[in-house]
């Protein structure tokens, strides 16, 4: 067996190790979901927690990992003997792939003795091995939905039910559920996100002699994994040791009326939906007290407790930036006296310690890893990353524009876009409003400056779009598909699983006198061979791509106008993240186009991208089709069953570069020439319209709707409307969805 790299020998991690130690002290906390950027160890430090774990008592032989206490009572293989005997063994550390399926995950028949033995036998799965120990998901974001439905069923009830194939069992499934997600490739469910109990943010340590120490232990392991791993022989063992005397003291922890009025005065204060923040604060305050070696629970221990088991917790919407306001904490934990603690036992050097020495200072814990610098964990309080500060910076700063700017009527929006549409009629030139609003300013009050950003408001509930039609994309919570989940429609040939095995009997039937088999002979078992063999058909729902491509050019710059586009795409977002679709942005401007978001599940960032996204400058039209087609090309080779629906948004204008107009419908024709299903919405405004987004549409094969309708509701009941011209495309409201 490979050796890990050893827990304390991390170097930069204080926030995760004291979180994984404290899982490790009282099981009951609910496991940790560590949130952070590549690179940052999250997978090491994770898999080296079971090397410090103290070993278990298991009934020998068992499959189900049962415990002593547990000689008596029924399992899937039958009644554990009262005289069964035990042993010792080390805590299993069980990995769950993101590919998993069901049969795996839970269990299933046991395929070979079904087929050869004609018996019904249960095989159990990775939820049943992880029973006592850790179960670790790396990347728990990308999870399929299946798959979640499953750990948060096992989570909450504490065991597993498995009920196909024939197949009846339930068996006891109490892990501790370790996930590590990069925010940036999408969030994680909120249903499974509550059922995390600590959640932590990490980052590289930016201090150069901590980061040259992190590449010097990694290195010396590499080189000598065995004598590296030697020299932390003897703090791994004193992080063992600690672990069985925090376990043993855990128990009697005093939760006094005091230590309980503060925790529950905290979760308040940070409006928590429900009751399971309150009850995870005090079981790992009990556990960081006890890790402490004292006998109750102090004001440092709820702090410590608070800051990894609130701020999941407290997200009040996708768009919320994560983390925790220790300004209020600490207002919410006051300065009143505590009660004198009757026995507060000698502070320990740990994760932690920091914490009990001064309630001013600790943002980070001291570490167990052998680390001297204790800032290494401060991501832990950042309450985002750059990108979400920077998005909300642009955010609060849009909107005090338009506070000094006064609010505008609907009225007014069409005045002031009319005015480049009067020009364009006057002069006979569709592009000379575009070179007044982009290069000359504000013409008439037209449009705000060049590059101006323009907030949007609210977001709105959406209608659900699909695509129609069957697809065979990912698993996913919006259209119709072929998947691995869903309910079985039929059978095919055998691709490796989900065996379904009526559709196995039925084909192997016809070919029973062939094969020999004779009534009364055989034992009555079935003759098969390796082509009889059948899979399930599952219909399901699967995940789309809905790309925006966006003018934010001078006629586009209107701050109504912006403000209307950016706020339907911004509830599409929020509907993406609930159906775990895709969702992509190309702006054009200026002189060119660029792929504002590249097709992506992560919510935080498509909003930052969309509130910082400014308007102003020519109209390079075709550049913005041409930049949506190559991103389209793209995602069609990495990802070629699930598909696009292209929402342009623009007043049909082309005033960028040679033959603008004929260049921008040529490019059109070529997006068409693909199937791509298309909605152009059409900005043009006032009383004089030249029709140049009417004449896109054509070009392309998609539907034209005009600006009045694009708000969150009419835009998407304009695409919920959208028939593209090979039927593919259309959408479903909320209440004709089957």
């Amino acid at each position: 067996m490979p050796l890990h790299y050893p827990f304390s020998a991390v170097v930069g991690s204080d926030d995760m190790a004291l979180a994984l130690l404290l899982n490790a002290v009282s099981p009951s906390v609910g496991g940790v979901l560590i949130r952070g950027e590549k690179g940052t160890a999250k997978s090491t430090m994770v898999r080296a927690l079971a090397g410090i774990l103290p070993q278990i008592e298991v009934v020998a032989g068992d499959r189900f990992t049962s415990a002593p206490s547990d000689r008596g009572t029924e399992t899937p293989d039958g009644p554990i003997p009262h005289d069964a005997p035990t042993e010792h063994r080390p805590v299993r550390l069980v990995e769950l792939p993101i590919g998993a399926t069901e049969d795996r995950i839970a269990g299933s028949l046991h395929l070979e003795k079904a087929l050869s033995e004609g018996v019904t036998a249960f095989e159990p799965g990775l939820l049943a091995r992880a029973h006592r120990g850790l179960l670790y998901v790396d990347e728990v974001n990308l999870l399929h939905d299946h798959v979640v439905d499953q750990l948060l069923d096992a989570a909450a009830m504490g065991r597993v039910t498995v009920e196909r194939d024939g197949v009846s069992v339930e068996h006891a499934a109490r892990f501790v559920l370790i996930g590590t997600m990069n925010p940036e490739e999408g969030e994680l469910r909120p249903q499974l996100l509550d059922r995390f109990g600590l959640t932590v943010e990490v980052s590289a340590p930016r201090e150069a002699a901590l980061r040259a120490e992190v590449i010097r232990r990694r290195v010396a392991f590499d080189s000598d994994p065995e004598g590296f791993s030697a020299t932390f022989a003897a703090d791994e063992l004193a992080l063992r040791e600690r672990i069985v005397a925090a376990r043993e003291r855990v128990s009697g922890i005093e939760l006094t009326d005091w230590a309980l009025t503060k925790i529950a005065t905290v979760c308040a204060g940070f409006d928590v939906d429900g009751m399971r923040a309150d009850i995870v604060t005090a079981r790992t305050a009990a556990a960081h007290a006890a890790w402490e070696g004292r006998t109750r629970i102090t004001r440092a221990d709820i702090r410590v407790a608070a800051r990894m088991a609130l701020p999941h917790r407290r997200r009040r919407a996708p768009f919320d930036a994560p983390g925790l306001d220790e300004d209020l904490l600490d207002r919410l934990l006051g300065d009143d006296d505590e009660p004198d603690p009757r026995d507060d036992g000698p502070d320990t050097d740990g994760p932690g310690e920091n914490d009990t020495k001064n309630d001013d200072d600790n943002n980070t814990s001291d570490s167990t890893t052998g680390q001297q610098d204790p800032q290494s964990g401060a991501s832990a309080e950042d309450p985002g990353d750059a990108g979400d500060t920077e998005g909300a910076e642009g955010t609060d700063r849009t909107e005090s524009d338009a506070d000094e700017d006064g609010p505008r009527s609907e009225s007014s929006n069409d005045t002031d876009a009319g005015a480049d549409a009067d020009t364009r009629t006057e002069t006979g030139d569709p592009q000379q409003g575009d070179r007044d609003a982009g290069e000359n300013g504000r013409p008439g009050g037209a449009a705000t400056e060049p590059g101006t950003v323009t907030a949007a408001s609210d977001p709105y509930r959406t209608r659900l779009l699909t695509v129609a039609g069957t697809g065979h994309g990912v698993s996913g919570r919006r259209s119709r598909a072929i998947t691995t989940t869903g309910r079985r429609t039929g059978s095919a040939g055998f691709t490796g699983s989900d065996v379904h095995l009526p559709a196995t009997i039925r084909a192997a039937a016809s070919h029973q006198a062939a094969r020999g088999r004779e009534a009364g002979r055989d034992g009555g078992r079935l003759l098969l061979s390796a082509r009889d063999l059948r899979s399930a058909v599952r219909e399901g729902r699967e995940a789309n791509l809905v790309l925006f491509c966006v003018d934010a050019s001078g006629s586009m710059a209107a701050r109504t106008r912006m403000e209307q586009v950016k706020t339907a795409i911004l509830s599409l977002l929020l509907d993406a993240y609930r159906r775990r679709d895709k969702v992509g942005l190309v702006t054009f401007r200026g002189s060119g186009a660029q792929v504002a978001l590249p097709p992506t599940s992560s919510v935080d960032v498509a909003a930052a991208r969309l509130a910082e996204l400014p308007a102003g400058g020519r109209t390079p039209l075709a550049e913005g089709l041409l930049t949506a087609a190559e991103l389209l090309r793209v995602e069609r080779v990495r990802d070629p069953q699930r598909r696009p629906l292209v929402v342009v948004v623009t007043d049909g204008r082309a005033t960028h570069g040679p033959d603008a107009l004929a260049r921008s419908r040529a490019a059109a024709a070529g997006l068409a020439s693909h199937g791509v299903a298309s909605v152009v919405v059409d900005c043009e405004s006032g009383r004089f319209r030249m029709g140049l987004a009417s004449e896109l549409a054509t070009h392309l094969g998609a539907e034209h709707i005009p600006l009045g309708e694009v708000t969150a509701e009419g835009l998407t009941h304009t695409v919920r409307t959208h028939t593209a011209p090979d039927r593919r495309t259309t959408a479903l409201t909320e209440g004709e969805v089957a």
